[in-house]
């Protein structure tokens, strides 16, 4: 069997859309399975919906690991890869295939000359129009060790600049930066860095304003889970005989995906997705839609996982099929957490409706142990602020929520049997036991609570502002409550907990 390139994808039969040559409009900082299931693919889509006609040249920002790197393993391919995206829709399992026809080429500007002179090439070209990354939330950064002599610095930011400023140099249109790392603000964060290498490498104020006056660094938020290369030998030689050919860089990602990018009012028309029809778009601030992802989606999780644990459930797909774990992250939701936010309601509603199909994906076994770490910093992050939102404007306390508390601390405190410098080992209820992965000051509170009574325990937590940044006791109503929760998990289980609050 062949390996993946245009010619030996004609000979397969593909019926799908491909686009062999483009303009190379896209300069692209990563070549890993995230942006190519996510950017590259809203990119493809972007060609053959709204005929955008432009392609994405990927870099390799660090140095290469080894000799069979995902650079040299695309470009063996002419940068052609099937993308799959797998999930379930309103209930319905979809596996969707596409072949991917949006790269042009990638570089390796670290380790290969040719490709660092190929590299500063394209930041010439008049066809360049926009840059994208994910460099990993380390990736925007500042090292004040990168020179402008570099070939290439070796931050990311570095890099950015000299490209910006051979560009500038040559008299060429500005550039609208998309960064999809995971950090706050991430447009401005690298900016910033990029500002700070214009006054270190003591560069013309007249660059500084076309960074900061002509560049558009738009703060991004990716949502879109990624599982990446299918590890199954036997999947892989199965896939391989239906589509006809060898793929080295296949990519696996969930069907759900959004990309809210924080922009100008002009920057929806040139930007090729609101004439494609796809879930790209440009609003004034992206930052309602974190919290709206934060607290609806990764609330959800933080909620009602270390209850479901205890109740018997290993994976997230298995959990959310319980009618009971289902109905209580649902009112949750819908009842509690939607009621706080400041977008609109219709929105809120689908995107929590879209929750469900993601945690109910037949492809990913999402582990809850794996989400259970470092639970309490998600708790204060994900969950705390819908409950002091909520008891602020409806003056009650949301009882899903406060049961998610007395689960959490059920977790952390159920049958202790010791603690290492790891972890904190508990048992289920059905006798098998458990680390808890959290700050190691956090486990040795609880393993030196482990004998307190239900009222002590509940008392202590509440009032550790080291776990929650204040005192919860404070809350009216809330220490009793969340007593009352605990008794009734320790006694009658957490399925049956979590199903008192629902009559």
């Amino acid at each position: 069997m062949k390996q993946l390139n245009y010619s030996v994808l004609k000979e397969s039969g593909y019926k799908g859309f491909i686009l062999k040559t483009a303009p190379e409009k896209v300069l692209q900082f990563g070549e890993g399975n995230f942006l190519r299931a996510f950017v590259d693919y809203w990119f493809d889509i972007a060609n053959e919906k709204a005929g955008w006609n432009g392609k994405c040249v990927i870099v390799q920002p660090i140095s290469s690991s080894g000799p069979n790197s995902v650079v040299d393993m695309l470009n063996e391919q002419e940068c052609l890869y099937t993308l799959y995206l797998r999930g379930s829709v309103r209930g319905e399992r979809v596996d969707s295939k596409r072949v991917i026809s949006s790269v042009s080429r990638a570089l390796n500007p670290v380790d290969k000359k040719e490709d660092f002179d190929a590299l500063m090439e394209l930041a010439v070209s008049s066809d360049l129009e926009l840059v994208v990354s994910n460099t990993t939330e380390a990736g925007i950064a500042f090292d004040s060790n990168c020179k402008l002599e570099d070939a290439p610095a070796s931050s990311y930011p570095g890099k950015l600049t000299q490209i910006l400023y051979k560009r500038w140099k040559a008299g060429k249109s500005a550039l609208v930066i998309l960064p999809c790392e995971l950090i706050d603000n991430n447009g401005a964060e690298l900016q910033k860095c990029i500002l700070k290498y214009v006054d270190l490498w003591k560069l013309e104020n007249a660059f500084k304003n076309y960074i900061e006056k002509e560049c558009t660094f738009c703060s991004t938020l990716v949502d879109r889970i990624v599982p990446g290369a299918i590890r199954n030998p036997e999947e892989v030689e199965c896939l391989q005989k239906k589509n006809g050919y060898i793929d080295k860089v296949m990519d696996v990602g969930e069907i759900f995906g959004v990309w809210n990018i924080e922009g100008p009012d002009w920057l929806e028309e040139k930007l090729p997705f609101k004439a494609a029809g796809v879930n790209c778009p440009v609003v004034p601030d992206v930052t309602p839609y974190k919290k709206r992802k934060v607290r609806i989606l990764n609330g959800a999780h933080t909620s009602f996982v270390p209850g479901a644990y205890l109740a018997g459930f290993d994976i997230v797909r298995d959990a959310v099929s319980n009618n009971v774990i289902c109905s209580f992250m649902n009112k949750l939701l819908y009842e509690e957490v939607i009621p706080t936010l400041p977008l609109n309601k219709k929105d809120l509603m689908e995107f929590a409706s879209s929750v469900q199909d993601r945690f109910n994906n037949p492809f990913i076994n999402h582990a809850l142990i794996d989400i259970t770490l470092n639970s309490t910093s998600k708790w204060r992050t994900r969950v705390m602020p819908s409950l002091v939102e909520y008891v602020s404007e409806q003056k009650e306390l949301p009882i899903c929520i406060t049961m998610s508390m007395a689960a959490l601390i059920a977790f952390f405190s159920n049958d202790i049997q010791e603690l290492n410098e790891k972890s904190l080992i508990c048992r289920r209820p059905k006798g098998d036991s458990y680390a808890c992965k959290d700050e190691y000051q956090f486990l040795k509170f609880y393993f030196e609570h482990k004998n307190d009574s239900t009222d002590d325990l509940v008392r202590a937590v509440l009032t550790n502002e080291n776990m929650w940044g204040r005192d919860l006791s404070q809350i009216r109503g809330f220490e009793s409550a969340v007593i009352s929760d605990l008794e009734r998990i320790r006694t009658e289980g957490s399925e049956l907990a979590f199903a008192s609050c629902l009559s």
